[in-house]
């Protein structure tokens, strides 16, 4: 990773930590077991970013028009149209509750676009009175033949990792899973380990929401590449799962299923 994409990751960790507060920022009661196939938006679980951007890297502003469930698959999109300061709108949707140690699973196929980013987090930070801590996949529209993964403890980042996704992200749905441990993380895509984290001060330790999105930037295009707007562009989950220390197999394609 080159100098300059590490200094934007940092700059990125200080936006994270101003993010707005939404009226449920003071509850904190943890999340249990639980799998969203997305019949429907369910607002007790699910809040909707709407009326505000992340700050001057990001090109659109989060809109919950930019947030459905079309047969049974949430999509995120993102589009040229005025929205609030911005000229796009795009989609971000989040839990209101937050998680702990378990395994968090998605299923997903990510937008199109060089200077995009589909986005699949868990996230705490000072907004909600915690340090920020993070953990990541993004999927960068300029090559969605690769997954970036992430964490981010106390701000601090510089954790990331490239894997390579047979076929491509955009191409169809593709499985993304972490095991948060006390001592020890572990990313999967497809089923496959492909980072294994055991250093304790390169792991959270705070309870976090669980977040995806789907959002553009006119200036991180060290990072993101240059913006290329060819149209609307979709991000879509198909399910998301998270699943509580000593628990195994709330759906049966989950990846506790097969791990000890």
């Amino acid at each position: 990773m080159t100098q300059s994409i590490s200094k934007t990751l940092a700059t990125l960790a200080v936006l994270f930590a101003g993010l707005p507060v939404p009226a449920f920022a003071e509850n904190a009661n943890s999340g249990t077991s639980f799998v969203e196939n997305f019949d429907k938006i369910d607002k007790k679980i699910w809040y909707i970013s709407d009326g505000w951007d992340n700050g001057a890297h990001q090109n659109c502003t989060w809109s919950k028009k930019q947030v459905s469930v079309q047969n049974g698959v949430l999509e995120l999109t993102f589009e040229q149209r005025k929205t609030g300061k911005r000229d796009y709108a795009c989609g971000e949707i989040q839990t209101r509750k937050r998680f702990g140690y378990g395994t968090y699973e998605a299923r997903i196929k990510t937008a199109d676009g060089s200077g995009l980013n589909s986005a699949f987090f868990t996230y705490i930070g000072p907004t909600d009175k915690k340090p920020h801590d993070e953990i990541d996949f993004e999927v960068l529209g300029k090559d969605s033949g690769k997954v970036q993964v992430n964490q981010y403890i106390s701000a601090k980042g510089g954790n990331e990792k490239l894997v390579d996704i047979a076929g491509g992200a955009n191409a169809d749905f593709n499985d993304y899973a972490f095991v948060w441990e006390k001592g020890r993380l572990r990313y999967y895509l497809n089923g496959t380990l492909v980072q294994d984290v055991t250093d304790p001060a390169k792991i959270p330790v705070n309870d976090q929401k669980i977040f995806f999105s789907l959002w553009g930037t006119d200036t991180l295009s060290d990072w993101m590449g240059k913006f290329d707007y060819q149209g609307p562009a979709k991000m879509q989950i198909d399910r998301v799962a998270f699943t509580t220390p000593g628990e195994k197999c709330l759906f049966p394609e989950s990846i506790t299923c097969t791990l000890d």
